[in-house]
């Protein structure tokens, strides 16, 4: 787990070095173990490095096989890199390290760009041949790792966040409108290749792209199950599933132990967290160590779930470390999490998991979460009346269950140069359900959150703030073997007992009944959800401050109406609209975007 930097040149120049070194050191906190910088004619290559496989500086990046003339550097980690160093082992190669990077270059020199499909595990990779000058950029199917890119004539430039990027200078930083557009209606998300700054994009998920010297490139997405019935499934019935879906998370859970140092867990009380913990006590871990956050309570609503952590710490023997954070911390702790976003990231429990990173990254520099579930076993509250529909209504049924706000909306928020000339948020979600490969309404919009939407809100969320404190969080629902399975199950089994019916059927024979059937939680943080003091003059300050109005991005009758009423404006999802729009312009200030 680390941060990947580079630059190429397409103009016969040579790479600015000091701009790849301020990219890479603003990764810093990605990767406190070490720092590296490679060069050759027209690429060069940055890496910080965060140690979790092969301790050794033998492991260190950027990291070249001299034989083939090839150079990577890597962020995340290959599950399977012992199984496939056998196997390459076999075929003819050697190994110098034992480090998962090392196995990357091996498995590109023997399956060239095809390596991917042989990689179980999270990751975001630059390789490049030295003899041709080609460069490959490639990220994991479901999104885990990040890769941002700001191309601009005559050269590309790559990284781990947008931070970094942002360091490297000469980034184009007006606002993308159809970005804004898909931020103002899905909750701040923001689907690959876009962001909400023109000049920086990102590369998508399950997709291999090759530069060649002359700055032209070529995609191949490489990975994407179909969410269709399978003949190879015939005849299951419930308890077939539970059977199967238990095998494979159990293998899921199990992978991701694979490390040099300690491996804990972030224990929400959820069913997903705990079927974790309780998967790890099954295959005889003691003493593991888990971690919960809690917040104070604002306007009757609790911040913590504690009573139910607690109980499955208790019940499977764990070390369990508890973070309650009073609501004045998060006022202080709001910037820093700001800071962390390589987008802006509008959530309550982004703050969370940055406290809570905080919290575990003193114990422990690796953690399996329980991101992902909700959005490939159908756990969400909106996923009932989207099965209800026919495929054809599937859009506008989406748009009305899942949709912040609508296009018309938008139009009395946005001043008019900001506002997309049409619908591009419901165009894109059309043209998502029309694609072939869903069998009903449910399975076109569960492909939609889990390619899309899950990849840009939650999975990314996990990422900025756990690597903001150097802690690698690895995330078992979405290993892909698993997510391949879920895709194919019944709907109706995914939606039985008020959704993820199979999953808590697997729950049903590991936990306490109290936690499998106990209300749905949510990560919840008072403090901003209902305004509290300290975060609402945070909030004023931001939408006052004169980049806000030179910005001009909201009409000011719009904003003024928020300030005047914090807490009675919400979106159609129930999100805190002040919320929401002074969070972009907060992140666009603590980033120096003007």
């Amino acid at each position: 787990m680390c941060g990947l930097s580079g630059e190429i040149r397409f103009d016969g120049g040579r790479p600015d070095l000091a701009a790849v070194e301020r990219m890479t050191d603003r990764m810093a906190a990605r990767g406190p173990d070490g720092r590296g910088m490679w060069a050759q004619g027209p690429v060069a290559l940055g890496h910080r490095r965060l140690k979790i496989i092969d301790l050794s500086e033998r492991g260190a990046q950027p990291m070249t096989d001299g034989d083939a003339q090839l150079t990577c550097v890597f962020n995340g980690c290959i599950y399977n890199y012992q199984q496939l160093r056998d196997e390459l082992r076999g075929l003819g190669h050697r190994f110098v390290t034992t480090s998962d990077t090392e196995v990357v270059i091996k498995a590109y020199r023997q399956w060239g760009t095809r390596f991917v499909e042989h990689f179980v595990g999270m990751f975001a990779v630059a390789l490049v041949e030295q003899e041709t000058g080609r460069l490959v950029l490639a990220r994991d199917r479901l999104g885990i790792k990040p890769l941002y890119l700001d191309e601009r004539p005559g050269r590309l430039r790559f990284a781990s966040t947008l931070p970094a990027l942002l360091a490297g200078g000469g980034v184009d930083t007006s606002l993308d409108t159809v970005a804004l557009h898909q931020y103002l209606s899905w909750h701040a998300t923001v689907a690959a290749p876009r962001t909400v700054l023109t000049g920086v994009r990102k590369l998508p998920p399950a997709t291999v792209r090759v530069v060649v010297p002359d700055g032209t490139s070529r995609d191949h997405r490489y990975w994407q199950p179909s969410y269709t019935r399978r003949a190879a499934h015939a005849g299951m019935g419930p308890d077939d599933w539970r059977d199967a879906v238990l095998a494979a998370l159990r293998t899921a859970v199990h992978r991701r132990t694979v490390a040099d140092v300690p491996v804990g867990v972030l224990l929400s009380g959820g069913l997903d967290s705990s079927l974790i913990v309780a998967l790890l006590a099954e295959e005889g871990q003691r003493g593991l160590a888990t971690f919960s956050v809690g917040f104070e309570a604002e306007a009757g609503e609790e911040g913590d779930e504690f009573v139910y952590s607690d109980r499955v710490a208790r019940r499977f023997d764990t070390e369990h470390h508890q973070l309650m954070v009073p609501s004045d911390r998060v006022s202080t702790a709001l910037d820093g999490a700001i800071a962390a976003m390589s987008e802006p990231m509008v959530s309550h429990d982004v703050v969370a998991f940055h406290l809570l990173s905080e919290l575990v990254s003193k114990e422990i520099s690796v953690v399996q979460s329980g991101q992902g579930a909700d959005e490939v076993f159908a756990g969400y509250h909106w996923y009932p009346a989207l099965a209800e529909v026919e495929r054809e209504q599937e859009p506008e049924r989406y748009g009305e269950v899942y949709f912040d706000r609508s296009h018309n909306e938008l139009a009395r928020i946005l001043q008019p140069p900001m506002l997309a000339d049409h619908d591009v948020s419901g165009e894109f979600v059309r043209a998502h359900m029309a694609v072939p490969g869903a069998e009903t309404a449910l399975d076109a919009a569960l492909r939609l959150d889990t390619h899309i939407m899950l990849v840009d809100d939650p999975v990314k969320r996990v990422d900025n703030m756990t690597m903001d404190w150097g802690l690698e969080a690895r995330v078992p629902f979405l290993d892909h073997e698993l997510v391949e399975l879920a895709a194919a199950c019944p709907p109706e089994l995914k939606l039985a007992d008020g959704g993820k019916g199979v999953l808590k059927q697997v729950g049903r024979t590991l936990l306490p009944r109290s936690v499998v059937d106990r209300p749905k939680g949510y990560f919840p943080v008072p403090a901003i959800r209902h305004m509290a003091g300290p975060v609402l003059e945070r909030v004023r300050e931001s939408l006052s401050a004169p980049e806000a109005r030179a910005r001009g991005v909201f009409r000011q009758e719009y904003v003024d109406s928020l300030l005047a009423a914090p807490e009675e404006h919400r979106t159609n999802r129930g999100a805190n609209a002040l919320w929401h729009v002074a969070l972009l312009e907060i992140w666009l200030q603590t980033h120096a975007i003007s």
